[in-house]
Order: structure tokens, then C-alpha cells, then sequence
């Protein structure tokens, strides 16, 4: 950050990474990138940063004004914090990210992932050539959390909360989600295994399964 270790250029870039190249500082962007969060939230989807590292890394963001913190009135009243529209012009930076990471031939697979990466997997992975004239409105349940996605016109549209009359709902974990979506897992296995529950169009569902195909991987080394 700014202040303590600056790559001290005049190049756009490297003052990009000076305001949020510092560890966790751009996984806390990811995590707010579907809306505002309370700080347990935070840790939760950014589970091995320490609650002191995580808290000075918002404090950062906070002070360069890529976030800022709210507090939600009655009942709730709590303190949150959300990207300012400035931060939110990250997302294509982190979903840019997202397809080079993927194509690493060192991509750790199976190592888990937090709720919100799932969800901007999606986001990232979706081809809308591959959704053609598709259609359909879908909720994702994973735990506590309600998404809807709704396919249309070669778009995918993700945002948080319950669908209204959804095609189907889908009641998964990250991992599992991720396995189906983009390696390549049968639907049918996932649900044999209790791993993934579909009520509703199945059809629906496995066509939407295939609109995340997987990039060639990087030649290694």
C-alpha cells in the first residue's frame, strides 16, 4: 500500500499493484464483489488469512478507497463492508485472473474454494456461445447461501439472494459445484452421492452444466 512498500513508479500498473497487491488484499475484493459482507463473513471466505492480517488489509483498502465500511440499520445494525464503484471496476481484473490462473498446469484442483469463487467461477468460465438460444433462471444453494442465475440471450446473470419460480434449484458445496461445472464430473454421480440435490428440470440443469467448458491448459515448462 501506498506509504509502506511502493514499487515507487510512475507506471499505471505498478500503482495499481501498489493500492492492492499486497497478500489477501484482492481475494477480500473477490468476496465483495456479490455484495456487502460483515468481517465474520470475510473470514469465513477467506478462511487461512489470521483475523489481524485480514482486518489491517480492509483498513488498507479502506484508506486508498477501493472499499468502504456501512452500518445497516434495525434490526440488523451491523457493520459491513461493500466496494466502492471504484473497487467494483475490479471484477474483470479478478475474473481475468480467474482464466489465466485455470490454465496453470499447477492449478491446485480439489484444494477448495469459498462460496462467492464458486460463484465468480461461473462468471468467469461461462461461454456464451456454448449458451446458444438456452434460457432458463436457476437458485444455487450452497449452505447458508441463496444465489440466482438466470441464462439468457448468451448472458449469465448471478446475483445473491432466492430466484422467483427458478427451473430448478440446485442445493450443493463449492467443491462439488466445481467439480460438475467445470472438471468435468457427471451430474448423475454428484446426485447418486448426495453431493449435489436437483429439484425441478434436470435437463435444464445439465445443459447448464455445459456452459463452462474447460480452457486448453498453459505448455508446461
Amino acid at each position: 500500500m501506498p506509504g509502506a512498500r511502493s514499487y515507487g513508479e510512475g507506471c499505471a500498473a505498478a500503482h495499481a499493484l501498489d493500492l492492492v497487491g499486497d497478500r489477501w488484499a484482492l481475494l477480500a475484493v473477490r468476496e465483495l464483489l456479490l455484495g456487502p459482507k460483515r468481517f465474520t463473513d470475510l473470514r469465513r471466505g477467506i478462511r487461512h488469512a489470521s483475523p489481524n492480517v485480514l482486518a489491517q488489509r480492509l483498513r488498507d483498502l479502506e484508506g486508498v478507497g477501493v472499499l468502504r465500511r456501512r452500518k445497516l440499520p434495525p434490526p440488523a445494525a451491523s457493520m459491513v463492508y461493500e466496494l466502492t464503484e471504484w473497487g467494483m471496476e475490479l471484477e474483470p481484473v479478478i475474473l481475468a485472473l480467474g482464466r489465466f490462473g485455470v490454465r496453470s498446469p499447477r492449478m491446485p484442483r480439489g484444494a477448495g474454494m469459498s462460496v462467492d469463487s464458486a460463484m465468480l467461477a461461473l462468471r468467469t468460465m461461462f461461454d456464451p456461445a456454448a449458451a446458444g438460444g438456452f434460457r432458463g433462471v436457476f437458485e444455487l444453494r450452497l449452505g447458508e447461501e441463496r444465489f440466482r442465475a438466470e441464462v439468457a440471450d448468451g448472458r449469465l446473470d448471478l446475483a445473491r439472494g432466492a430466484a422467483d419460480d427458478p427451473d430448478a434449484v440446485i442445493e450443493t458445496d463449492p467443491s462439488t459445484l466445481a467439480a460438475v461445472a467445470f472438471d468435468g464430473r457427471p451430474l448423475a454421480d454428484a446426485t447418486r452421492a448426495g453431493e449435489m440435490c436437483v429439484e425441478g428440470d434436470k435437463g435444464a440443469v445439465k445443459r447448464l452444466f455445459r456452459l463452462f467448458p474447460a480452457p486448453a491448459a498453459a505448455a508446461a515448462a
